[in-house]
């Protein structure tokens, strides 16, 4: 598949679960667009960071129907999509499962594009693999942080 977009995620937690951020840098493939997203919040988990800059990424997309490819050094992310774990998650309404309040979010968007995921080894010197990595961390160390809604009330208790 010819992909229009890459999306380059990563995620950051000081302490995880502890202040946290993502980082997306977004390209359009053959041209020189390029945009970079980010926000860190106060309380929350690493995985929920990789997982959130991938729905970021993918909430920012214009047109539907995409062709779409992800690129990030979370196993935990791409092994879920791409092994399709988390198709069976929803069918059992993600019982047992953390993070089920990202995972619908992720689902709502995946499905309004053709998105192929692929793993890449962090800190690896991979250019906008690094770039997330700053752009994450940079959040996770801002002084006003967001708050993660579902993770200080519900998710810290999962």
């Amino acid at each position: 598949m010819n992909h229009e977009v890459h999306i380059y995620t990563d995620g950051a937690a000081k302490g995880n679960p502890g202040n946290g951020g993502y980082g997306v840098v977004m390209e359009l493939v053959g041209t020189p667009h390029k945009k970079e997203f980010y926000e860190g919040f106060r309380l929350t988990t690493n995985n929920r960071m990789e997982l959130l800059a991938v729905i970021v990424g993918l909430e920012k997309l214009k047109n539907p129907n995409m062709k779409v490819l992800v690129i990030s050094d979370s196993k935990y992310v791409v092994d879920s999509v791409e092994k399709k774990w988390v198709l069976g998650w929803e069918k059992k309404k993600f019982a047992g499962r953390k993070n089920p309040d990202l995972w619908k979010r992720f689902l709502v968007s995946y499905r309004k594009h053709q998105v192929d995921f692929k793993w890449i080894k962090g800190h690896n010197n991979h250019p906008q693999n690094e770039r997330c990595d700053q752009l994450a961390v940079m959040a996770s160390m801002q002084p006003k942080l967001s708050v993660d809604e579902y993770y200080e009330t519900i998710g810290s208790k999962e």
